[in-house]
């Protein structure tokens, strides 16, 4: 199993609050990265995502900020961005160096107690961050993420945060992800692992059957899946921005439904600059799969939390 952090030059870091369940994630790039992004949710919660545009001015980011907490969560962007500042990273604007650091958050106040990453833990995350990083399930931003909430937190499962890395020659494509989804989380022989549950709670109900059956439209608890897809490749704005929304391929095989109006799935796209290979087609499926890979991670190596029950303890 590979890590994000196979990308040279990219780091991770963590802060998880496991009392009040949430946490912060930082995906720290000192010498700074090309990037872009795609928002395909309805309900995003971002912050810095239009100067990723292809069109606008700053070419690289240093960090790329994941946070529980809803919108109040971006607070801890804030702590990242601070860190950056006293090391003197960020963009050069001639007077003082400005950390660029991009971001979105999950909601998950409705799992333990409301509170949000605030600056001092996005701080702590950034600070903790490690070119060495390998962990799953329940890690910084993944410690209050559930999936599978169309009838409610009750027959909710737990999600979690998920990497994995995929080298084919001097290629290296990383990717880390949160799942937090309205939806089903599937496997690779197309089988529910996570997702809601059934009265029994012994088994899955099909959310996509569900809503057909049931038409609803009241969903009280937020979602989103939040990727970041990093390669060694060099490639311009306009290029990750393709990547980015080829990427979202793999939040939409995996977990069903996807981009729905109560999730805010939002994929970041990374570039170190370091290997010429010129095949966007080839890098599109290396970053689909990757991607999916990670999600499945997130969900096989979640642990349960209080009443929300992880893939490993259900018995079906």
């Amino acid at each position: 199993m590979g890590s994000i952090t196979d990308v040279k030059g990219i780091l991770v870091g963590n802060y998880e609050d496991f009392e009040n369940l949430t946490g912060a994630t930082a995906i720290v790039i000192e010498k700074g990265a090309s990037a872009s992004v795609d928002v395909r949710g309805g309900a995003p919660g971002t912050r810095e995502t239009d100067l990723l545009n292809p069109e606008n001015l700053v070419e690289y980011v240093n960090a790329i900020y994941i946070g529980g907490g809803s919108a109040m969560g971006l607070e801890g962007a804030s702590g990242v961005s601070r860190y950056l500042e006293e090391k003197n990273i960020g963009f050069d604007t001639g007077v003082k160096k400005v950390p660029i650091v991009s971001g979105a958050i999950i909601f998950d106040l409705s799992v333990g107690t409301p509170i949000y990453p605030d600056i001092q833990a996005g701080y702590i995350a950034a600070k903790s961050s490690t070119d060495n990083f390998n962990s799953n399930g329940n890690v910084g931003a993944g410690v209050g993420a559930t999936v599978g909430k169309i009838r409610g937190m009750d027959f909710a499962m737990k999600g979690g945060l998920g990497t994995d890395s995929i080298k084919v020659g001097d290629i290296v494509v990383g990717a880390l992800v949160v799942v937090n989804a309205l939806g089903d989380i599937y496997d690779f022989d197309n089988k529910i692992i996570a997702g809601a549950l059934n009265d029994s709670k012994n088994g899955f109900i099909n959310t996509e059957e569900f809503i057909l059956k049931t038409q609803t439209n009241e969903v009280p608890f937020k979602n989103t899946t939040i990727g970041v897809v990093a390669t060694n490749v060099k490639l311009t704005k306009a290029k990750l921005k393709r990547l980015a929304i080829i990427s979202h391929d793999a939040i939409a095989r995996r977990i069903r439904p996807s981009h729905t109006i109560f999730d805010g799935d939002t994929v970041f796209t990374l570039s170190t600059n370091e290997f010429d290979f010129d095949d966007l087609l080839t890098l599109g499926v290396l970053f689909e799969n990757v991607l999916e890979r990670a999600i499945i991670n997130a969900i096989k190596h979640a642990k349960s939390l209080k009443n929300i029950i992880a893939f490993n303890d259900l018995k079906v």
